[in-house]
């Protein structure tokens, strides 16, 4: 995915407003929820470099610390799972971590991060199915077939969400014209930039639906261009079965 971004490639700007001050939870409580990576997630970017820790204590261990991009240069985003204020009145956010492995989550104090913004939408990976639907407050707005990971670079199942969108500067080629950056990494840990699946179009329309990647989500280019407007930053990326998340 991050071989997209070898050349310089402009981000659209993201219009969200952003929310009021965060409420807290007492000291006896698990935490006040922020996200039900479904129907409303919140989101933000950090602020600063900080250490992103095990718990919601300073003396906690560090998991990794807050960077401030994305491997291809766009400002880094991290999803908020819940809100905490520690006995001595410091505020926490419980956070997932764009890292490997694979859905990591810590605790980074408030002020590490800046506005949370909040998005309604949530995109689902079938990967059965090779289908992708968008759904908006819990209804399908947008779905398309799709081409995913090969056996032997399969695309990885779990809790993800999209980290950037940008249009690139060749729209008849390999990525298609429009593309999206996700926090899923790939097996291929060797891949230029890390190895971060992405969501793009494709110079290979007859390879969809198919599993014809090294990881990364194809499809085919009126169906990127008809999702780009429609999938903000934020949106949590649900990739297994439609059931699992469905709870059905």
């Amino acid at each position: 995915m991050s071989g997209i971004a070898g050349a310089r490639l402009a981000a659209l700007a993201i219009a969200l407003l952003a929310l009021p001050a965060l409420p807290v939870a007492s000291a006896g409580a698990v935490g006040v929820p922020l996200s039900n990576e479904w129907t409303s997630t919140r989101w933000a970017h950090p602020a600063r470099r900080a250490p992103i820790r095990w718990a919601p204590r300073t003396a906690a261990r560090e998991v990794a610390p807050t960077h401030l991009l994305t491997e291809d240069g766009f400002p880094e985003v991290y999803v908020a799972l819940r809100a905490w204020t520690d006995p001595q009145g410091h505020s926490w956010i419980e956070v997932r971590i764009p890292m490997r492995p694979n859905g990591r989550t810590g605790w980074v104090r408030h002020s590490a991060l800046g506005p949370l913004y909040r998005v309604r939408t949530a995109l689902i990976v079938d990967r059965p199915k090779l289908r992708a639907t968008l759904y908006r407050r819990g209804r399908p707005i947008w779905s398309a077939r799709v081409g995913i990971g090969k056996a032997s670079t399969p695309t990885p199942a779990g809790r993800f969400w999209i980290r950037e969108k940008f249009r690139t500067h060749a729209p008849g080629g390999l990525y298609g014209p429009v593309a999206f950056g996700s926090s899923d990494y790939s097996v291929l840990s060797e891949w230029p930039g890390g190895g971060v699946i992405g969501i793009h179009g494709t110079d290979e329309p007859s390879l969809i639906p198919g599993r014809p990647s090294h990881g990364c989500i194809r499809l085919r280019n009126a169906e990127a261009r008809r999702l780009f407007p429609l999938l903000p930053i934020g949106t949590p990326l649900l990739i297994g079965r439609t059931a699992t998340f469905l709870g059905s």
